[in-house]
């Protein structure tokens, strides 16, 4: 997600209007852009070296946000080419649709200790190694065969993953606990929300209801590792003349259900020594407190 926020810094954000065709379209093509990089660069930095400086530095992100047609939509796979031996990463992208699978946990306590978690790893149903009800992992599927690539399969490494706890700090204190289950969509639904309520002063309920859109032009993290050129889900809740000026760019739009999309972040915002909760209810998220 910083590597987008990077690249979203060149633009008046607010400007464009929240959920406007602008707005989208930026977003958009800025988090294929990450995503790009994350499949090209990404994997157990044991085994191979990340140049994270790089990707997440500002002189990059301006390279980077050069790329992006404000009136074209494009269907490459654009990884940043600054070195490396390979030239395409496992093959692309899907999240999860039940709750028996990731979940996710936000909390601070009264001293301002902050705290965010994605535990995943072991959907149901999974087979259980013997009577220890301990499920069997499924992660394993996330590295991939391709020679050289940092992600690709060897004994002993861990496989690069989509979970994205987060915590954004404020003037060097706690501000924002956010997370989400939902595969690869983590990171996008996470950017969305984060700028919902910096950039449009949304209080963390209406950022995490706020209707979304998910982008599939990556290389899935499961399965086959499909890649799906260009693909577009939006809420219905999105007006369908925006849909259609989004189609108009070239993206492939899918209008989805209301509620449908596959994250459903929760979130902790501390402000003035007060917290204030925000639970999406696309899924089985809860707020408590006492």
């Amino acid at each position: 997600m910083l590597e987008a926020l990077n690249i979203l810094e060149g633009y008046d954000l607010k400007a464009m209007g929240h959920n406007s065709p602008e707005y989208l379209h930026t977003l958009v093509e800025t988090v294929k852009l990450a995503f790009a990089d994350r499949d090209r660069y990404y994997g157990d930095p044991k085994f191979s070296r990340i140049p994270e400086q790089i990707l997440l530095s500002k002189e990059y992100a301006a390279e980077r946000r050069k790329l992006i047609d404000p009136a074209k939509a494009s269907m490459e796979h654009r990884p940043g080419s600054f070195g490396g031996p390979f030239e395409k990463p496992s093959e692309s992208a899907a999240g999860h649709g039940s709750v028996q699978d990731t979940t996710c946990v936000n909390a601070v306590d009264r001293h301002g200790n902050m705290f965010s978690a994605t535990p995943s790893g072991a959907w149901l149903p999974s087979v259980i190694a013997g009577d220890t009800g301990v499920p069997f992992g499924t992660r394993l599927q996330s590295l991939v065969m391709t020679p050289g690539h940092p992600n690709q399969l060897q004994p002993g490494k861990r496989p690069r993953v989509t979970l994205s706890p987060t915590i954004v700090l404020k003037d060097g204190q706690p501000f924002l606990a956010m997370s989400t289950p939902g595969g690869d969509n983590q990171d996008q639904a996470l950017l969305q929300v984060f700028l919902n309520i910096v950039e449009f002063g949304m209080s963390p309920q209406e950022a995490v209801e706020s209707p979304r859109f998910q982008t599939e032009h990556f290389y899935s993290s499961f399965a086959n590792h499909e890649f799906v050129a260009g693909k577009l889900n939006l809420e219905a809740r999105i007006p369908r003349a925006t849909a259609d000026q989004l189609m108009s760019r070239g993206h492939k739009v899918t209008v989805t259900a209301d509620w449908s999309n596959s994250s459903a972040p929760a979130v902790i915002k501390v402000s003035g020594g007060v917290l204030d909760g925000g639970a999406d209810p696309r899924r089985a998220r809860f707020i408590f407190g006492r």
